[in-house]
């Protein structure tokens, strides 16, 4: 995977230097890490299956990125960037405590509009946003416990999620350290429900609307 870089020695010598507005016209872009956190509610498996067959799915955290665009000195476009989340799938209601049955990896691909309030020259600059997410699913994986609830004794059950679209919200701030480096923590929530669908035939619809909370450093150009 590749990496991403940060001086911290030049943010320390920068911290007493003044803030620099984010005026119109002006790009940055920020790293830092952010924490995806689903809110499951798990639909049962279709027949046949054990009663109450549900799924359970793990919080995953992994570097990231942000580009923005001022399209105004409040207005924003926010475009994250990363490498993608991974997931272990776990069973739950009736089929809680058997571990793992699948993993997958997710790579949200998410634009949203932000609008900063306070001055352009404001050192501090909360903001809220809203958006689309593009939230695509790859390299799923069933595992053997998977098989054995599903197709004991026949061929190892594989698993696909439905990419789908979702609307996503955003609440967050912006910190100036000087004219080029600041601080950004952001909150966002996106309402996304898919379906999972077996090679069985078998499939499962789950809400998982994750939480992601994001701390990331930037620079101004």
């Amino acid at each position: 995977m590749k990496k991403m870089h940060v001086s911290l020695l030049t943010v320390l010598c920068s911290l007493t230097a003044f803030a620099h507005a984010q005026q119109m016209g002006n790009w940055s872009a920020s790293v830092g890490i952010t924490k995806l956190t689903p809110d499951v509610s798990s639909g049962d498996l279709s027949a046949p299956s054990f009663v109450g067959t549900k799924v359970d799915v793990n919080s995953s955290t992994a570097l990231t990125g942000a580009l923005n665009y001022a399209m105004s000195d409040n207005l924003v476009a926010h475009l994250p960037l990363g490498f993608g989340f991974k997931h272990k799938v776990s069973g739950a209601g009736g089929i809680a405590g058997v571990g793992t049955i699948a993993t997958t990896k997710t790579l949200p691909i998410t634009l949203i509009g932000q609008y900063r309030f306070n001055a352009a020259q404001s050192v501090f600059r909360p903001y809220v946003g809203a958006g689309l997410t593009y939230a695509n699913f790859y390299d799923e994986t069933g595992t053997g416990v998977l098989t054995a609830l599903t197709n004991l004794g026949g061929a190892p059950t594989t698993v696909r999620f439905k990419d789908k679209i979702a609307p996503t919200v955003q609440l967050g701030a912006v910190y100036n350290l000087n004219e080029q480096w600041y601080v950004d923590a952001s909150y966002t929530k996106t309402l996304l429900k898919t379906r999972g669908t077996l090679s069985t035939g078998q499939h499962i619809d789950v809400r998982l609307n994750p939480s992601g909370l994001t701390f990331q450093l930037g620079y101004k150009y």
